[in-house]
Parts: structure tokens; sequence; C-alpha cells
């Protein structure tokens, strides 16, 4: 089966039905479709509802588990940053894409700034500011203290 072109149809099922942007993502296990999805920014006003995101979130329902490392991640263009940091915490291990960042770009869908804000290029527009709370640190790292396991 064409992985891709599952990808291929979601993007174009959510960019006909006026969900989102032309993006679609499909997660696959052992060779089967664990979950697909397509951009739903516009649907659902959520910025964070782009393709990836949401197979994310339907995969680790389905399997109920969070760590994603025995899938694999089809898309039909480059994972923007926000995505790139959602498949690396969901451990996933290959992500096969056509489009990239560049052709992304030429549509309207530029994430450049952000980019430029990871590498240290550009300052972004968002203040940041650290506050001194010691008890909202006393219960982060107690967090820590009451787990048995490691989670990432």
């Amino acid at each position: 089966m064409d992985f891709m072109k599952i990808a291929l149809s979601e993007a174009k099922i959510g960019s006909d039905k006026g969900d989102g942007g032309p993006f679609g993502a499909v997660i696959v296990k052992d060779n089967k479709v664990v979950a697909k999805a397509h951009n739903c920014v516009l649907k659902t006003n959520d910025p964070t509802c782009h393709a990836e995101i949401f197979a994310i979130r339907k995969a680790c329902k389905k399997l109920s588990r969070f760590d994603l490392s025995d899938c694999e991640l089809y898309t039909n263009c480059e994972p923007c940053p926000m995505c790139f940091s959602a498949i690396m915490w969901a451990k996933i291990r290959k992500v096969y894409y056509v489009c990239t960042r560049d052709d992304a770009a030429k549509i309207g869908f530029d994430d450049k700034l952000i980019y430029d804000v990871i590498e240290g290029k550009k300052k972004g527009k968002i203040k940041s500011v650290r506050l001194d709370l010691p008890e909202c640190r006393d219960f982060f790292y107690s967090w820590k203290d009451k787990k048995d396991k490691k989670m990432y």
C-alpha cells in the first residue's frame, strides 16, 4: 500500500472541505495504517490542529500509549517546527515527506521566522518572563520524586 497516497488523499479531503491547509498525515505500524488525519486549523479554530499532530493524537489514543517509536509517519509536506517537536516527543523515528518548507512558503505557509528564532538569527515577538515562585518549583520536582519510571 502506498501510504503517501493516503496522506495526499487526506490533504485533499481536508482542503476540499475547507477544514484547513493542504496537509495530510498517516501513521503506520507494522505496515498497517494506525491513524490518518488532515489539517483542521480552520474547522477547529485551533492553530495546533495540524495533520501530523492530529494523526499523532489519534494514534496515541488507538494504541493507548504516547510512545510511537515503532511507528512511521507519512506526510505530504515537511513538518513545521511544532509538528517536528511533537514527532520527537512521540518518539517517531522515521518521517517520509514530499514537499519541503520552501514549497509550503511558496503557497503562503512560511515558517521562516520560527526557524530564524530557533536558530538565533532573529528575536521572537513573544516576550518570555520567568517568575520566581518556589512552591511551583517544589511541586515540579516533587512530581519527579514520585515517579518510578522514566517517561521521556
